[in-house]
């Protein structure tokens, strides 16, 4: 019963991180990826989400050549099924939610709300730096530098708006979804400059399945090129991919700062007014939050490397 009911409450935490990653990413500006990072699920999502693209792959190359479906089982076997499903169903529900309800809330009070977002994405630096599993060089340093500075530019783009032509939908559908796996890059905002985020947010609000489905169709097209990629990285190149990552978060704060003329939609960078107090107090809770996240991030792992045990037992 004991082991039940810890399985049924490890599903419902990783629906909830899923609902934090998909309501990320109807924000411009915030990633989900950073959130997958900070929640402690980002390697293992890449890694599965690589594998399963493996394994529909080889399903369909190997099955009309009458070579069986074994190489497509044994990537099908790697894939943290459980996690993802989890993930994939809060995803789900945090978009609809969010699209209603969140990307709304930021549009009316945007200083504040990026004050929050901003903070997480700061305090969210630890995450990749400690976690990359090696000391870091001065090139390290310098790599995550000019990572940051290029962020840092990209982030500065205008938005700009175009016609919704199924084929620029489906490019940027691709584009936006290598934005979702990356750290520090937000898919909302890539959308934005792009010109397909209120476009794309109408869309999910009208139920407009055409679009949805075009949309889904560039995202699983850029997801399955992209994807494997990462997972190569990752497992090949792990310390030098995390020091990317770094300088991803650090450039991404640039399209957090919560002065900016939100009202004109341009993206210039305003020195602290207005509630300044306020503002600063709501950055200082982003950073509890990812520090409260990593507090239980850091407690869930050891109780799984150590499990209690019972008297007598």
């Amino acid at each position: 019963m004991a082991a039940s009911s810890k399985s049924v409450g490890t599903h419902l935490l990783n629906a909830f991180r899923g609902g934090l990653i998909g309501t990320a990413e109807v924000i411009p500006g915030v990633s989900g990826g950073t959130v997958a990072l900070v929640t402690g699920i980002y390697d293992r999502l890449i890694i599965s989400a690589g594998h399963t693209i493996s394994g529909a792959k080889f399903a369909v190359s190997d099955l009309p050549r009458g070579r069986g479906t074994t190489r497509a089982a044994e990537e099908f076997r790697r894939v943290h099924w459980a996690m993802v499903i989890a993930v994939i169903i809060g995803m789900f529900i945090a978009v609809l939610t969010a699209a209603k309800l969140v990307a709304p809330l930021v549009e009316e009070h945007p200083q504040q709300a990026f004050a929050v977002f901003f903070g997480l994405v700061l305090a969210s630096l630890w995450v990749p730096y400690s976690g990359s599993g090696q000391s870091w060089s001065p090139a390290n340093y310098l790599l995550a530098l000019a990572v940051a500075a290029a962020t840092f530019v990209l982030t500065g783009l205008p938005p700009t708006e175009i016609e919704p032509h199924p084929l620029i939908v489906m490019a940027a559908a691709a584009v936006a979804i290598c934005a979702l796996v990356l750290p520090g890059v937000s898919g909302s905002f890539m959308l934005l400059a792009i010109g397909l985020y209120t476009t794309t947010m109408d869309a999910i609000n009208d139920r407009d399945l055409g679009y949805i489905g075009t949309f889904a169709l560039g995202a699983l097209i850029g997801l399955g090129l992209f994807v494997k990629l990462l997972q190569w990285l990752l497992e090949h190149h792990h310390h030098l991919t995390h020091v990317v990552m770094t300088g991803l978060l650090a450039g991404s704060l640039r399209a957090l700062w919560p002065w900016q003329p939100w009202e004109s939609g341009e993206r210039h960078l305003l020195a602290p007014s207005g509630d300044v107090v306020v503002t600063v107090g709501l950055m200082l809770l982003g950073v509890a939050i990812v520090l409260g996240v990593l507090a239980i991030e850091h407690a869930t792992h050891r109780d799984n490397d150590h499990p209690r045990t019972t008297v007598g037992a």
